[in-house]
């Protein structure tokens, strides 16, 4: 057990204020994520350093597809969410227990294992990713603050629901996220994540000022896929950036949900809607030729091939230009460009 970041005490209680759920908790009790506990008055979170997953990827994986295209980078994971969503993908580590770590790790032994890999000009860093890393706060912070200070790269794959004050604590140690939104309805993200939307909107208005982010949406067929939502999606996102990636992903069948997969047309025709407001759109989860690519959005030039997670530069200089037009690409480059 490691002492919690974010709370406050209420009399005999603990309200935990890491995310938006607000957890009001007395002796003994744990909080909806599954890992913030109150012990003798105090909260804390048994997650902390226990490793569920890790493994070597490439950053495509994460999906980051403008954020050092083709380098690896250290996935790490534990259990626990603040949501509960019913079609979650990782729902063994979202509900899982600490106790079935496969192991216990230090921030500096993280660092050893890069370190080991190369060091930063062979390896980019690590993506907290897997399980919800909010709710893996105290050793994500400490985790990032030591990796920024040796010159590694930090990245988020998250819900991105988390209260402002933690956020803003974080993000100068963060480069990148991957933000899931999950739908662009109240109702959705009441019904299906137990949760709300705006906090998830607030965070992606936060983050896109302060790091690289890119935004994953996966569509459920008859849930959250209808035009006007959509619509509305990626308009919020334009007025942002156009140059925000957009990441939709193919639902199939998964925990609790049985709805059979989205139609690959479907796939295509929010991709063709999204490319009016963003110019970086990709499908996940289909098997399309040049779903993943990335193109020129002045001349169409290819930029990137990518064949399954493998990405190859094809028509960029190294200062992010297209090679055949001259236009200013929106992605960060492995420098020097190999």
């Amino acid at each position: 057990m490691h002492k919690a970041l974010y709370y406050d005490k209420e009399n005999s209680k603990i309200h935990c204020r890491l995310c938006p759920r607000n957890c009001l908790l007395q002796e003994g009790q744990t909080g909806t994520c599954g890992v913030r506990t109150v012990e003798q008055g105090e909260l804390y979170t048994a997650n902390y350093g226990k490793l569920a997953a890790a493994n070597w990827d490439p950053v495509e994986k994460k999906p980051l597809y403008h954020f050092h295209p083709g380098r690896p980078i250290l996935s790490l994971g534990t259990f626990g969410c603040n949501f509960l969503c019913s079609f979650c993908q990782n729902w063994s580590l979202a509900r899982g227990n600490p106790s079935q770590a496969v192991d216990t790790v230090e921030p500096e032994d993280v660092l050893a294992m890069l370190d080991k890999a190369g060091g930063p000009e062979k390896v980019l860093g690590v993506a907290y990713t897997y399980n919800e890393p909010v709710i893996w706060y105290e050793f994500v912070f400490d985790t990032a603050r030591l990796l920024n200070e040796k010159g590694y790269s930090n990245v988020l794959v998250t819900n991105g629901y988390i209260q402002k004050e933690p956020l803003q604590d974080l993000l100068p140690y963060i480069d990148a996220m991957n933000i899931d939104v999950k739908a662009f309805s109240d109702h959705f993200y009441r019904e299906y994540c137990r949760g709300s939307r705006k906090p998830v909107i607030e965070t992606v208005e936060a983050a896109v000022k302060e790091c690289h982010i890119e935004i994953t949406c996966l569509l459920i067929p008859t849930l959250n896929d209808r035009e006007e939502e959509q619509e509305a999606l990626v308009s919020w996102l334009g007025s942002l950036s156009p140059d925000i990636v957009l990441h939709y992903s193919r639902y199939f069948p998964q925990y609790k949900m049985d709805l059979p997969a989205t139609p690959v047309k479907v796939m295509e025709e929010a991709k063709k809607r999204a490319e009016k407001h963003l110019n970086y759109v990709y499908l996940g989860n289909v098997n399309l030729p040049g779903s993943a690519d990335t193109n020129c959005p002045y001349c169409g030039n290819l930029l990137v091939n990518r064949s399954g997670y493998q990405a190859e530069i094809t028509g960029l200089t190294g200062d992010s230009r297209c090679n055949n037009c001259g236009g200013i690409i929106s992605i960060i480059l492995p420098q020097p460009l190999c």
